[in-house]
This record gives C-alpha cells, structure tokens and sequence, in this order.
C-alpha cells in the first residue's frame, strides 16, 4: 500500500509524563523526546556534474523498541511483488526529469546505488520505505537534496494529451474512468503502448511490476505511487484514506493503470516499464478536481 508523501513514522512514546508522587508539590511534567524515522549519512553531500556516475548511499535509523534511541533499520519486506525493500524516486524540481531505482538490501543496512543524473538542477529525494513489520505497511521519507551543476532553466509542464511517443514507442490514454479526475476518487486508466511498427508491447516485469505509475504534484510534490501486475498478482494494491486501486495487464499492449490522488490540481504522471531491453518513462500531465 502507498500513502502520501509528507508521513514520516514516529515510534515509541510520543510524550511520557513523570509520575506524581506523595509530595505537597506539583511534579513538573517531564517531556520525552520524540524519535522519528529518519535518513542518516546520505551522500553525495555536495554538488555533483550532469552525466557522470555518482554513488548514492543512506542508512534509516528509527527508534528501538524501547523508544529510547535510533537504530539502524535493516529489515525490510522481501519476496515476489513490487512493494519490497526501498523505492528511491528521484525528481527534478520542474519535475523534468525522474529517476526511480531499488538499491539492493543489505544485511548491514546501508543502502548504495550509482546513479547518473541527465541535466543540470535542483533535485528532490523520495525514499518510499517497506520495513518488514509494523504498525505501516510502508512510510516516506523526503527531506533529502541533491544539486546537480550546470545552468539550470526550469521547464513548465506540457499541456494534457492523451498520446505520448518514446524511444519509437507511442503510448495512448484511451479512457479513464470516472472521469474527470477528482482528489481521493478510485479511478482507472485505460492505455495501449504499441511499438513503432504498430505491434502492442508485451511487458516485461521490471522491479517486480509490469509498470510503475509515479504521480508528483507539481510546485508542492505531494507523491503517489501505484503498480501495474498481471491478473491476481500479490502486493500490487495502493491504499488512501480506505480507498483502494489495482493496475493489471492481461494482455500485450495494454494495461490499466489505477489513480487515487491526494489532492486536487495538476499532477505529473510518469508511467514506466521495460520494453525492447530498455526503460520508457513516458510522462502525462494530468488535471485533478475537488
């Protein structure tokens, strides 16, 4: 299940009151301090150059059982299916320019991936975590930055359409239904992706989906993210506020692609999937209402 960006765990006591004893004086109140989920030692910690590798690496520390300090966190949930492990989005600020990886787990829990990033600019950090228990099926984190250098021109979103070509690949918003598009409203989106001499894709899995859809609000990146699964497939289901979406794919060419946005106004829709040995990223602006 995906929630919204902007949650961020908190465990152990949020506040612990000291005890009253048999004295005639009041006993002042001791506040505990709250321990939340955070990201620990990310790096690159400065600048780096358009085009050129750069290792990307972080540890999560949350709180103990106890509540009493932060622990490396190093269990995750693992297995078939794409809500495993950690998902890390990463979006420029005009949303130009999106990088989705899963780095691999590791017992020691520091997470590396080398990463290249295409354009100069300011970019933003999700790191959308599924620990292996708890209270959350999984959680974000988003208060990471990198910059990358170079002359920076921010780029305004294109206006909707329904078509998209990439790599020779055409993509086509059929229909979406209900429509329009409303905040905290189950809808699906119906699309075919046929490949340049007209033939529908058949989809090759990739990070445990047959297809990714990223949503980012833009100027305030509220973020969603769902997943497109064969038929009856596990761990595929994205969750706000008790309602619920599915994407599916039974069929080369098409697949249904579930949207339940947080908000209302213009939200940028990267859809993703592997076809012809290479990633497509094939990006919609999309129109929300109350």
């Amino acid at each position: 299940m995906t929630r919204l960006l902007l949650v961020l765990t908190a465990a152990g006591a949020a506040l612990a009151l000291a005890a009253c004893g048999s004295s005639s004086h009041n006993a002042t109140p001791t506040i505990q301090k709250v321990l939340l989920t955070q990201v620990a030692d990310f790096k690159p910690s400065g600048p780096v150059v358009p085009g050129k590798p750069v290792t990307v690496s972080f540890r999560i520390l949350q709180p103990n059982a106890a509540g009493t300090k932060l622990v490396t966190m190093t269990k995750f949930r693992r297995g078939a299916g794409p809500h495993t492990g950690v998902h890390m989005i990463i979006v420029r600020d005009d949303l130009g320019v999106i990088i989705h990886q899963h780095p691999p787990v590791r017992p020691d829990g520091v997470f590396t991936q080398q990463v290249t990033f295409p354009k100069p600019g300011p970019y933003r950090v999700v790191l959308d975590v599924y620990p292996a228990s708890g209270p959350q099926t999984n959680f974000q984190l988003l208060n990471e930055r990198i910059h990358v250098t170079g002359r920076y021109e921010p780029q305004a979103l294109p206006a909707p359409s329904r078509t998209d070509d990439v790599d020779g690949y055409h993509f086509h918003i059929v229909k979406v239904v209900p429509s329009p598009l409303k905040a905290i409203q189950s809808a699906l989106m119906y699309l075919t992706v046929t490949d340049r001499k007209g033939k529908p894709v058949t989809f090759v899995p990739w990070f445990g989906a047959l297809a990714h859809a990223i949503f980012f609000h833009a100027g305030r990146f509220e973020y969603f993210h769902t997943h497109v699964c064969s038929p009856g497939a596990g761990g595929c289901t994205s969750l706000i506020a008790g309602s619920k979406v599915v994407g599916s794919s039974a069929t080369p060419g098409h697949i249904t692609v579930g949207v339940l946005l947080p908000d209302s106004g213009t939200w940028q829709l990267f859809l993703q999937l592997k076809a012809g040995g290479k990633i497509l990223t094939a990006p919609f602006t999309l129109r929300v209402g109350f």
